[in-house]
């Protein structure tokens, strides 16, 4: 059962009336359970955790996110969240990595411990020690992390005074942690200990150590992954992917952050208050012309062999900009490349595959006229005129153009679109002849060198901004789909990264402080009692750490103008 039909029914339970002094519980199979209450919600979590399939970590009284150790009282409505919901998910892979950096710390506590990203569903973390990081010592951690799941401490949290807290951050080392609270938003910060160690990972976390008993550390040279338990079976972990390719592109990204100076947002908003963020713009845009200018000369020393361009990558990543930009870098090259677009061979709306909740499924490859998009692409590459078709997004069927199309010397065709590393979108076409580019938003930023920045989350807050202003979507009706997004591309994009021929990250280390005022305003709107009210509190959460930057100082070809606004390409389509 997911979060949001759960959700829809907790509504359904707050119009009946509640018994005076009880609580109501929302169970998972739509049954409701009235119990006493005064009590902390790790207490009645005991008595409805056997109607749960997984453990439960936190819960939502009235609409409002709690860890188990809250207190509740009558009247209240609660929903617990299991390890099967999202929400329970985040909150045990952030209590999970507290414990690899409390164990880590204890046992190295000279070393730098940076959780960077997540790979083959789980999380790469290193620690910068000498010796170097060995095989011995990430099972000598992981043992320690298990001895401390055994003994099941309590993850104390208190309220801290920024002051204590700045003490307390410097006797550890970690002055990434103190850089940030230069700009803190409130005049406290909650800290959570276990056996002495404090720290903050800026979100809920579970109440007990022993709660925390599925993980696995994985030595991955030069560092480590800290495995989670699977999605669809929390009961086991989630299997390891290697991901050769995609790890070297966030490697890069590291990189990438060594040359502008720095990797976290406490020292990005130190650069910006000191008058620096145009100059933080300026190189980061720099890196991505290089970048893509790289890519161009790699396609160009291939002549012409290559016919097809194809440019891949999930919701939000920037394809579209990215896409214009190679093609003026080709350009420069002496290539004449035409752009064709996936979208204008979607099947009529009426004829779309659905998926398994009965509601059309546009990122399915059967949405897209497959023999007629083959058919022209042979046709093209053969020298023949074609008139290409485009899709009317209004009435939700294709339509004749009028646009005659013909390939020439030097004039491969790029193709941008999810599909793109599909072998089954252009099967008529050889391998040989066709370049394969996947597009993410990897951000070499962390929050501080513990607390990551989620690509999901960036790629969400872009989409809630560029509807806002070009698809009239509010950021309620983003986050609405948003999960139906993620379930297309975790089944047709993410399980064929790798095999693109070259990847791009089109994350830009500046671009949440351009999105930050825009993002705000719209995640304000959405009231407190709708199910995707908890997301909204938590992205606005997340943008507080961020000092603003003017979107003026945005360059018009920048791939963030796709989001926006101003670019000097063409402007998205509208939904379908």
């Amino acid at each position: 059962m997911n979060r949001s039909s759960c959700l829809d029914r907790e509504r359904d339970i707050m119009t009946a009336k509640a018994l005076p002094n009880s609580i109501q519980i929302l169970l998972p199979e739509g049954e409701t359970r009235s119990l006493a209450g005064g009590r902390s919600l790790q207490e009645i979590a005991a008595e409805v955790q056997p109607h749960h399939a997984a453990p439960i970590i936190a819960a939502i009284v009235d609409h409002e996110l709690h860890e188990l150790t809250a207190i509740v009282e009558a009247p209240a409505t609660v929903q617990f969240l299991d390890l099967t919901l999202k929400e329970g998910r985040r909150i045990y892979r952030r209590s999970l990595t507290f414990l690899f950096i409390t164990a880590a710390f204890e046992l190295f506590p000279d070393a730098a411990i940076k959780v960077e990203h997540s790979l083959g569903k789980g999380l790469y973390c290193e620690i910068d020690k000498s010796p170097l990081l060995s095989a011995g010592d990430v099972a000598a951690i992981e043992q320690r992390m298990r001895q401390l799941v055994e003994a099941d401490l309590p993850l104390r949290k208190r309220r801290a005074a920024l002051a204590e807290a700045e003490q307390i951050f410097r006797h550890q080392g970690f002055e990434d942690k103190v850089a940030l609270l230069e700009d803190w938003p409130k005049d406290y910060i909650n800290l959570y200990g276990i056996d002495g160690m404090e720290d903050t990972l800026y979100g809920y976390q579970v109440p007990r150590t022993g709660m925390l008993d599925i993980f696995e550390l994985r030595f991955y040279p030069p560092g480590l992954v800290l495995r989670f338990p699977d999605e669809n079976d929390p009961s086991r972990l989630a299997p390891f992917t290697d991901q050769k390719k995609l790890f070297g592109i966030f490697r890069e990204a590291g990189q990438w952050g060594t040359v502008l100076g720095f990797d976290t947002v406490g020292a990005m908003n130190r650069l910006i208050r000191e008058g620096q963020g145009s100059e933080v713009i300026r190189i980061a845009e720099a890196l991505h012309e290089k970048k893509i200018s790289q890519i161009a000369d790699l396609i160009s020393e291939q002549g012409q062999a290559v016919r097809l361009i194809l440019v891949a990558g999930p919701s939000s990543s920037g394809k579209t900009t990215f896409a214009q930009r190679l093609r003026t870098q080709l350009q420069v090259n002496g290539l004449r490349p035409l752009p064709v677009s996936i979208d204008d061979y979607f099947i009529d709306r009426r004829d779309t595959p659905l998926d398994e909740f009965n509601k059309p499924d546009y990122e399915h490859i059967a949405a897209i006229d497959l023999a007629l998009f083959n058919k022209q692409l042979l046709e093209l590459i053969a020298g023949e005129e074609v008139e290409v078709p485009v899709y009317n997004f209004t009435t939700g069927e294709r339509e004749k153009s009028g646009r005659i199309m013909r390939l020439e010397e030097n004039q491969p065709l790029i193709i941008e679109g999810i599909h793109g590393l599909n072998e089954a979108l252009t099967p008529a076409i050889p391998r040989h002849n066709k370049i394969k580019i996947y597009i993410s938003a990897l951000t070499a930023l962390n929050i501080d060198r513990h607390t990551r920045i989620h690509t999901t989350d960036t790629r969400l807050l872009r989409r809630i901004v560029r509807d806002a202003q070009f698809r009239g979507n509010s950021a309620l009706d983003t986050i609405r789909l948003w999960p139906s997004v993620r379930r297309g591309e975790e089944r047709h994009i993410f399980c064929l990264q790798e095999e693109a021929d070259i990847m791009f990250n089109s994350a830009l280390v500046y671009e949440l402080a351009v999105l930050k005022k825009q993002a705000e305003s719209l995640l304000n709107q959405i009231d407190r009692n709708q199910p995707e009210y908890i997301d909204a509190r938590r992205l606005l959460s997340f943008l507080s750490f961020f000092l603003p930057l003017d979107p003026c100082a945005v360059p018009a070809n920048s791939l963030l103008s796709e989001f926006i606004g101003e670019s000097c390409y063409h402007e998205p389509s509208l939904p379908r």
